[in-house]
């Protein structure tokens, strides 16, 4: 009984506020940043740090250089402050329903590289939950992206690679599958460019993802192993912008197979060859949490359906 009571005055010890400029500092590396985006002094946030330093009698940051380094009680910290606030975001995101227990808010972070069509099939598993479930759906690059979803900002990120291994961030990436490439365009470039193919693609137009897309390296290498030195008539960052100018015959583009339906429906473009050996990768990438969100979950539970149907 005497411990309880301790444990419950150590608990109300604790000022949740300077936490939470903690927190926010930790996240946005540095007390200027911080301070910005909650917009209050510099001064306000160092002063919230030294009283909490203060009350849990560990030093949280120390310097390095010209900027603030986690020590290793300040990552401990940042461990349980993630925890905490991502459960009073969901608790307030509970409440403030219409109908509780009856709608789920699912926030998904959609990278510009990736097909919007494989997106779709991708979250599918969630829109057809016996739950109804409101979905919000933002497109950005992959390291914005990341750094919502570490901020829980997001509830996961579906994107075309998984995050590397050395990144400091607290986050999984979940495989869901992959694709075979092939290179469509317009029923003029397919017929001039369907026979003999991938042979006759030297000075052929077509159209890239930048270099800073996942499966750029895996189709210039694709073209350098078969010999070919194409036209790029065009690079672009978002795939929707790419297959738009590819639907106007400015130039072929990879696409997966699977999508060859919508690729005519939408983009006016057919098959014209696959690309052998490249395949489009697709990947959840989640927030290191205590408590997952269900709908993310049932996405990630239906991956294994999803990388073994057929192409």
């Amino acid at each position: 009984m005497l411990l309880q009571k301790n444990r419950i005055m150590n608990a109300s010890n604790l000022n949740y506020r300077h936490l939470y400029y903690f927190w926010v500092a930790a996240k946005e590396g540095g007390v200027t940043r911080a301070a910005e985006r909650l917009g209050v002094a510099v001064q306000t946030i160092s002063m919230q740090l030294a009283l909490l330093e203060k009350s849990v009698g560990k030093t949280l940051f120390a310097p390095q250089g010209r900027r603030l380094v986690l020590t290793e009680a300040g990552r401990v910290a940042l461990n349980y402050a993630d925890q905490i606030f991502l459960l009073g975001e969901q608790l307030q995101e509970r409440l403030a329903e219409d109908d509780v227990g009856k709608s789920l808010r699912l926030t998904v972070g959609i990278s510009d590289s990736l097909p919007k069509m494989i997106a779709y099939r991708l979250l599918e598993p969630a829109l057809k939950m016996p739950q109804f479930v409101r979905m919000e759906c933002y497109d950005g690059t992959f390291e914005n992206l990341l750094a919502d979803l570490a901020l829980h900002k997001l509830d996961v990120v579906l994107t075309d690679r998984p995050t590397n291994v050395k990144s400091s961030l607290r986050v999984f990436s979940h495989e869901l599958g992959d694709r075979a490439v092939w290179l469509f365009g317009t029923e003029e470039l397919a017929e001039k460019y369907r026979d003999n193919f991938p042979d006759c693609l030297n000075g052929a137009p077509v159209l890239l993802p930048t270099r800073n897309n996942a499966i750029r390296m895996r189709l210039d290498q694709w073209f350098e192993v078969n010999s070919i030195r194409p036209f790029i008539a065009g690079e672009f960052s978002d795939s929707a912008l790419l297959k738009t100018f590819g639907r106007i015959g400015l130039g072929m583009f990879h696409a997966p197979i699977v999508l060859a339906d919508e690729m005519k429906d939408q983009f006016r473009s057919v098959p014209i060859g696959e690309m052998k050996g490249v395949r489009e990768q697709y990947y959840a990438i989640s927030a290191e949490m205590k408590i997952r969100h269900v709908a993310v979950e049932t996405i990630l539970e239906a991956r294994r359906k999803i990388m073994e149907e057929a192409d």
